[in-house]
């Protein structure tokens, strides 16, 4: 794991543009720096030593010195690869397991990344043809940000190491913004600033001789055809192949530990670290929450005693207001309450090992979030004459309070009315952004600047493209939420989120249900076996019913990050003031005052739940101080932490 940054340019500053960039990453890798130089690309790295802590440094390169690499990230097949290349010939001059991606190339050309198994970004120049190779891997666990303007080409692994090469004053990127208040997420190629791009997932980017960068899919995740074994061949199979990918993520030289929420995706890979792959006293890590009911820590503990893990729990009391400028900093955009939970964790989790095994992808592999079948539930509602849902439920429905926990009864059901008025891809959009900014509620949101790019504006085309190209390989409706959900929602939010956040405190996090092999046998198991009726993740639930015990098992999925913005309104109220009652958003044009305005009065007299859509606000308000304004982190803290109380007023 480490930071990676390239340029292909001829300026005579290039050396000096590198060493900044590399200096921006140096929180990815604390254990050194590598940087190449020739007369046309440069390279750095910054390292977190976990594989070859002795003679893995980079940039790496070939015997000859032809062809030259930097990689963030792990190749989990790496000795099997390197049995093959060295029986070919190939001469390895490290231990590393990034050395084969140089060897595959040299034997397959870009083909080399239908070889691959693991995390990656990577970068590899080929001075013999100026060259130059970018590679994100399948699934999007490793970033890679760049851009391409007058002929000259950089990339890196975050934002903040491109800002720092260009020194031009950023641009807010719109589009990226509308993306952000409907999704909770900006998807690839998109970045909150003009002129950066993010390779998609998957992708692959050549540059030759200084021409236009040009940009292919390598791998996509096929759900077709679907397996016609029996449920209980299935399950042994998956028993198999999560054992088999969870023997590839321990591999490391330096010790390995867990997260432990206490939900089923964690339960289940301790547990089975623990039985299946005899891994004693392993080190798990869990938040414990005041609030008991959203306090996870009990169920967490209990997996740890059962499987005799090394169980460390940190009791925590989050605090929005100190912490919100540390996470746009590591972020590079604005955050969301799960990169203050994972902040937190990470921070304690760092003080004792250097890799974390977590849970990511479960809920997207598997089917386990309410809306996969609540967006059935809404096809059957939708049914009811569109007269009658309008005439006579909307009216029934406006009786009950719209204030409270958006889990509520009362927002289920509108939820579920709301939908029913969308079909496809456009329902499946809409149930993610009916509790953040729908279409309606963001066309009144935008200012004089902004309002001029509104009918360009699309973001929901970001969840019915995949929804509609599932459809198009004769995928189910589900096959179509999991499908544009793993092209988007996974790699853009909660594995964006793991990485940033855990890379800032130099911690490794390894997500085991990401493995690509895996992912494609869950993709085409039946639907059956992952949403049964109301059953979500049926055949993992199956599985960890053989490693956890039914008081773990059974609990309903929870979790605080979700609902931080309900327990902790005193700190939401300031938040409000500082930065929403006194927006450089609004000053700029961007966002109109009297509508936030609006939003902020209804959810502080109760009248209606915007707690959602008022951390999206904050967030956006302070990323822009910070990233576009140029306000330092130090000056926007001290706002925060003192109440600064302005005079401006919205306008």
């Amino acid at each position: 794991m480490c930071g990676i940054a390239s340029i292909l340019s001829t300026n005579p500053s290039r050396p000096l543009a590198m060493q900044r960039m590399i200096q921006a990453l140096r929180h990815r890798g604390t254990d050194g720096e590598g940087i190449y130089h020739d007369a046309c690309v440069s390279l750095g790295h910054r390292r977190l030593a976990i594989i070859d802590l002795d003679g893995g440094k980079q940039p790496l390169r070939n015997a000859e010195g032809t062809v030259w690499q930097v990689c963030n990230g792990e190749i989990y097949n790496h000795r099997e690869l390197r049995r093959q290349l060295e029986a070919d010939g190939h001469r390895f001059l490290t231990h590393s397991d990034c050395e084969v991606i140089i060897g595959l190339y040299e034997r397959y050309g870009e083909g080399l990344l239908d070889r691959l198994r693991g995390m990656f970004a990577f970068v590899l120049w080929d001075a013999r043809d100026c060259k130059l190779i970018a590679a994100r891997d399948h699934l999007g666990q490793k970033p890679l940000y760049y851009r391409y303007a007058d002929g000259e080409f950089a990339c890196a692994s975050e934002i903040k190491a491109l800002l720092a090469c260009e020194q031009r004053t950023p641009r807010l990127n719109i589009a990226a913004l509308d993306q952000y208040f409907a999704l909770r997420l900006i998807e690839a190629p998109l970045s909150m600033f003009e002129g950066i791009s993010k390779l998609p997932p998957g992708h692959v980017l050549t540059l030759s001789a200084f021409a236009t960068p040009h940009i292919r899919r390598y791998w996509t995740l096929e759900q077709q055809p679907k397996s016609t074994d029996s449920e209980s061949a299935l399950l042994d199979e998956l028993e198999a192949r999560l054992e088999e990918t969870l023997r590839l993520h321990l591999e490391s030289d330096v010790p390995v530990g867990a997260f432990l929420s206490g939900g089923m995706d964690s339960g289940l890979l301790v547990a089975m670290l623990a039985r299946k792959l005899k891994v004693g006293r392993l080190p798990t890590f869990t938040m414990g929450l005041g609030q008991e009911r959203f306090d996870e820590a009990p169920a967490a503990r209990a997996v740890a005693a059962l499987h005799d893990t090394d169980h460390h729990e940190d009791r925590i009391s989050p605090d929005m207001i100190a912490l919100l400028p540390d996470l746009i900093a590591a972020l590079d955009e604005p955050s969301d309450p799960l990169s203050l939970c994972t902040w937190l964790l990470a921070k304690f989790t760092c003080q004792h090992v250097k890799v974390v095994i977590g849970g990511d992808g479960g809920d997207e592999l598997f089917g386990g979030y309410d809306r996969y079948y609540g967006n059935l539930y809404a096809s059957h509602y939708g049914r009811v004459p569109a007269a009658l849902r309008r005439r006579v439920f909307a009216p029934a429905m406006s009786l009950i309070p719209e204030s409270g926990w958006y889990k509520s009864v009362g927002h289920q059901l509108r939820w579920l009315h709301h939908l029913s008025f969308h079909e496809g891809g456009a329902r499946y959009a809409a149930s993610l952004s009916y509790f953040y900014f729908d279409r309606e509620r963001r066309g009144a949101l935008y200012g004089p600047s902004a309002r001029p790019h509104w009918d360009s504006l699309d973001a929901e085309e970001a969840i019915r493209a995949p929804y509609a190209s599932s459809a198009a390989r004769a995928g189910s409706e589900l096959d179509r939420m999991l499908y544009a959900d793993s092209l988007v929602r996974l790699p853009n939010h909660p594995v964006m989120i793991t990485d940033r956040i855990c890379m800032a405190h130099g911690l490794e996090a390894r997500s085991p249900f990401m493995d690509h092999e895996l992912a494609m046998f869950a993709a085409r198991l039946p639907d059956a076996l992952k949403v049964r009726g109301g059953t979500l993740r049926h055949i993992q639930r199956k599985l960890a019913a053989r490693y956890l015990p039914p008081s773990v098992l059974n609990r309903p999925k929870q979790g605080f990050s979700s609902a931080l913005p309900y327990l902790l309104q005193s700190q939401y109220t300031r938040l409000y003031e500082t930065c929403l009652r006194t927006s450089r958003l609004v000053e700029d044009g961007i966002l109109d005052g009297a509508a936030i305005a609006a939003l902020v009065n209804e959810h502080a007299a109760r009248r209606a739940d915007h707690g959602n859509r008022l951390w999206l606000l904050i967030n956006s308000e302070l990323w822009y101080r910070m990233m576009i304004r140029g306000e330092s982190r130090a000056d926007v803290s001290a706002e925060l932490t003192e109440g600064v109380t302005m005079k401006r007023r919205f306008g």
